[in-house]
């Protein structure tokens, strides 16, 4: 059975830092590319971040850029999420989530990546985050 087990997450003060991290079972995590979409609150979902399979690859939301970073470690089966200077505008439901094809970027094209099905792909459970003062 795939699973997505997230943690991290929490509330921080706007310029602060958090680390989320998505833990996978039940398939070969280092096959596949893997994503960060969020959801603010009253929004749809936004894609964040991608990775690639050996993590050598990293695709990156305009608004996110140079403030985030996406990695993966395949021997822990865990991808994360760095997210320094934090603006209240990040505050949203983090979702981690599996490509649903081995070793493709299904969802990316020329850098840039789009959020994946909602009902075909397996996703984390979601993790929120809040930037407040």
């Amino acid at each position: 059975e795939v699973q997505l087990v997230q943690s991290g997450g929490g509330l921080v003060q706007p310029g602060g830092s958090l680390r989320l991290s998505c833990e996978a079972s039940g398939f070969i995590f280092s096959s596949y590319w893997m994503y960060w979409v969020r959801q603010a609150p009253g929004k749809g979902l936004e894609w964040v971040s991608s990775i690639s399979v050996r993590g050598n690859t990293q695709y990156y939301a305009d608004v996110v850029k140079g403030r985030f970073t996406i990695s993966r470690d395949n021997d822990k089966n865990t991808v994360y999420l760095q997210m320094n200077s934090l603006e209240p505008e990040d505050t949203a439901v983090y979702y981690c989530v599996k490509d649903p094809a081995a070793y493709k970027a299904t969802y990316c094209l020329g850098g840039s990546c789009s959020v994946p099905d909602r009902n075909s792909n397996y996703w984390g459970q979601g993790t929120q985050v809040t930037v407040s003062s």
